[in-house]
């Protein structure tokens, strides 16, 4: 094996890492630093901590998110699918159209359950 068909590899570790640090060592060097109390203290939404960081999160956050990933992956599939729908014909028409099906059933049971609802 070459070694000089790890240069392109190489190179591009190089730019990537240059890209990475070159923003955040140009701000260091060239930005202003006054520091003072009001901006070394911690922010969190605006106000001062006042609760542990252990405290418990409602669950319909949790349930957002998996609505959200549920969606994503949704997209994530129709995507080769669209591409490819030529090759693999009208079976593979139908065998979306079932998963959707269920996606579509699964999102009706969400909205009639309200989890969709934020008060």
């Amino acid at each position: 094996m070459n070694l000089e068909q790890y240069l392109p590899v190489l190179l591009f570790i190089l730019v990537g890492t240059a890209v990475g640090f070159a923003p955040m060592a140009i701000g260091k060097l060239l930005g202003p630093s006054r520091p003072d109390p009001e901006k070394l203290s911690p922010y969190e939404c605006g106000f001062e901590a006042f609760e542990d960081a252990r405290m418990k999160f409602d669950v319909r956050y949790y349930l957002v998110a998996i609505l959200f990933i549920l969606f994503d992956l949704e997209i994530a599939f129709l995507f080769p699918w669209a591409v490819s729908l030529d090759a693999i014909g009208f079976f593979g028409f139908m065998a979306m159209m079932v998963f959707l099906g269920i996606l579509v059933v699964g999102f009706v049971y969400e909205w009639m359950k309200g989890a969709l609802d934020w008060e």
